[in-house]
């Protein structure tokens, strides 16, 4: 059996869907949980398994693979016993076409309400010059960051990523109806549903699941993922950003009620 390492953070959207992986497969590993805001990812060590210094990170015995798509496919190629994804080619193919979707629509947008309702009380505690210096460390968010600025994403950047939220939770919709569920595909759990999950999981937790409100099969879908073991091994306490920032629910109820 590999011995498996994880360098993730708890509240990191692609750190959970990895946990989910390795949980939903019965591969143990052992969790290393890096502080982002102390900086951890972006230390000598950890760059050198990273150069993108984001998490997550697996090493499988002594190889480092990034990027949480590229490592939950790895995970299903490599250790195909509970298998996530499909054997018909054609159906195979259809997965990773999902998920290439939800890594440029949903995944990035949910990024935009996630800092502005629980990250920037940490930003606007810095000094401007902190806080450039935190921007130029990023090798993937610099840019990202800079656009937040100290004050938050301005009103253009929320609508879009809500429009992008909304893009996506009527795809994830659509493919329900057409598969005829519980799942995206149907019957079999795939890599695109875990792809999925933290998003409308974060989307929920900030007080955003009126997304689905005229899609009640996202939440069935919800229910369904929820039950399953692997997710509350992923998701331990914590793991919520409304877990790890007590405040945050009462930011969330006074920006639902402005």
């Amino acid at each position: 059996m590999a011995e498996f390492t994880l360098f993730n953070a708890p509240q990191s959207t692609c750190s959970q869907r990895v946990r989910y992986v390795l949980h939903a497969k019965g591969l143990p590993f052992e969790e290393i949980r890096l502080d982002l805001f102390a900086g951890d990812q972006l230390k000598p060590d950890y760059l050198a398994l990273n150069p993108n210094g984001v998490v997550p990170t697996l090493k499988d015995g002594e190889t480092a693979i990034i990027d949480s798509a590229v490592i939950m496919e790895y995970l299903d190629e490599a250790y195909p016993g509970a298998g996530l994804t499909p054997e018909n080619p054609v159906a195979r193919a259809r997965m990773r076409s999902m998920m290439r979707f939800i890594d440029e629509v949903p995944t990035p947008a949910v990024r935009v309400p996630s800092y502005n309702l629980a990250f920037l009380p940490h930003f606007q505690s810095m000094t401007e010059a902190e806080f450039q210096a935190l921007c130029d460390s990023k090798p993937l968010r610099r840019e990202f960051l800079m656009k937040m600025g100290r004050t938050g994403f301005p009103k253009a950047e929320m609508d879009e990523a809500m429009g992008r939220l909304r893009r996506g939770v009527e795809r994830m919709a659509g493919w329900l109806e057409a598969s005829g569920g519980p799942w995206l595909m149907g019957s079999r759990l795939t890599l695109a549903d875990i792809a999925i999950m933290p998003v409308i999981v974060r989307l929920e937790d900030i007080g955003l699941h009126r997304l689905w409100e005229d899609h009640p099969k996202v939440g069935d879908w919800l229910d369904a993922i929820a039950a399953t073991p692997a997710y509350g091994a992923t998701f331990y306490h914590g793991a919520l950003l409304t877990e790890k920032y007590p405040g945050l629910a009462a930011r969330i109820k006074a920006a639902e009620a402005g």
